[in-house]
């Protein structure tokens, strides 16, 4: 994000200071949390859960210095394995934005402690082309059977894209090209055999048109995929459709803050499908190996239900269906399965326009092919959190303790929109927050109970 903030410098819109930003510093121990403060949209497509309706934030946050994109695996040998860029981590510095020199780092978190992981990279960043896109940043990652895969997402055209009078991020989102594979836990890479002109998935049409399985991340079925309910890998991507009947909207910087819509005579896209947003959830799956994780024909995509309710798959990709879709509201995504819950937990970011607060779901489900209900809607969340996901280690036995993955305010000032940290102790980099699901018969005091209980 590097490019972005020096745009915003010289363009004069940046209001708060980059280095008091990214360094501000609050108690990992603080005994004041907070629930937050759910108001769900009247467009919501999703039915309220009964069982899951409030998140709590203990207070607890990790203070690591590191870069930002964690995606934490969960492998066989007790560590947590993950992606990362745009940054540095463990003394190396990474971004993925360099066109045909875009990297990608990789890294492994040792530690049972939330609080007290050792975070080291297993070698430096690697080096694969984005060309003709700009970026190629981490996507999904899964380490099952000791073998690491480590998949890569397209960006365009860059990641400062100024159109009329709006600094944008990286608004066109691109395929995937394929995945690439370490046998030795990340010292060692095999690279994908695909490549941005020759995407795993055939799409899109058209360059910088629209894309299904966007940015797709694996579902997180605990250690080694233990509770896989097929033995298959999972990926749900984010996507559009080009006959979108209401695309997001052509805007500029309002006078006295916020924006404002503006005409537009142009084909540039808005960021209706960007690295933060989109208007469904595609999902995938395959029985991961080195042979199948870059071979289209080894994959399954979702196609809807039948009449009896039941979950459709099919090996044409041309026939794949949204897993859920909320026009003008979605964006990355992620789920993760909690076993004491028996329900799969989705995170959800719709982060138009690119670079100013962002809004966060929390949805939940019993099967991953749904129904999907939502548990909270959280507007403003971080206040610009990104990459949200729950590693699978850090959940409680009964599954209502968990751990929030995400980054966050990567570009203060920019379109002269100030960011504060919300909750406490967030950064520009690895964000870890301790949090409590609540259901209708819990309370603040038997959350608290519950957690001194755990600790």
């Amino acid at each position: 994000m590097t490019r972005l903030l020096s745009l915003c410098l010289m363009l004069g819109f940046i209001t708060v200071g980059i280095s008091a930003a990214n360094e501000k510093n609050t108690p990992t121990d603080s005994k004041n949390g907070f629930v937050w403060k759910s108001v769900i949209p009247d467009d919501c497509p999703f039915e309220r859960s009964q069982t899951l309706t409030e998140i709590f934030f203990t207070g607890r946050h990790s203070d690591y210095r590191c870069g930002d994109t964690f995606y934490p695996s969960w492998a066989s040998d007790g560590n947590l394995y993950s992606p990362w860029t745009d940054g540095k981590t463990d003394g190396i510095r990474c971004n993925s934005g360099g066109g045909k020199n875009a990297h990608t780092g990789h890294a492994v978190m040792n530690g049972d402690d939330p609080l007290k992981l050792t975070i080291k990279n297993t070698s430096p960043p690697k080096a694969a082309s984005a060309n003709p896109y700009q970026g190629r940043y981490p996507a999904g990652s899964l380490v099952y059977n000791g073998i690491w895969y480590y998949g890569t997402y397209c960006l365009a055209p860059h990641g400062a894209t100024k159109h009329k009078g709006f600094i944008w991020n990286w608004p066109n989102l691109g395929p995937i090209p394929g995945f690439q594979v370490s046998r030795d836990l990340g010292k060692t890479w095999t690279p994908s055999p695909l490549s941005p002109g020759t995407p795993l998935f055939p799409e899109p049409e058209v360059y910088l048109g629209p894309v299904k399985m966007g940015a797709p991340h694996f579902v997180d079925f605990g250690q080694n995929m233990k509770h896989s309910p097929d033995g298959k890998a999972y990926m749900l991507g984010m996507g559009a459709m080009a006959d979108d009947p209401e695309p997001r909207p052509c805007i500029k910087p309002a006078k006295g803050g916020g924006f404002e819509t503006q005409d537009c005579d142009t084909d540039f896209a808005h960021a209706n499908l960007s690295w933060v947003t989109a208007d469904q959830v595609y999902l995938a799956r395959v029985k991961p190996s080195p042979e199948t994780i870059n071979d289209l024909e080894a994959y399954e995509f979702f196609a809807g239900h039948d009449k009896k309710g039941q979950p459709l798959w099919t090996g044409e990709f041309k026939k794949i269906q949204p897993l859920i879709e909320w026009n003008n509201h979605m964006g990355c995504v992620t789920a993760t399965y909690v076993p004491g819950l028996k329900k799969y937990l989705m995170c959800v970011t719709d982060g138009w326009p690119t670079v100013a607060k962002m809004t966060s779901y929390i949805l939940e489900a019993d099967k991953i092919t749904g129904p999907w209900r939502m548990v909270v809607h959280m507007k403003d969340f971080g206040e610009q959190a990104y990459f949200l996901n729950f590693p699978s280690k850090f959940i409680s036995d009964d599954g209502k303790t968990l751990w929030l993955c995400y980054s966050a305010n990567f570009s203060p000032g920019c379109n002269g929109v100030k960011l504060n940290f919300n909750p406490p102790g967030g950064r520009y980099g690895l964000c870890l927050h301790e949090a409590k699901l609540l259901g209708p018969s819990d309370n603040l005091s038997s959350a608290n109970e519950t957690l001194k209980a755990t600790r």
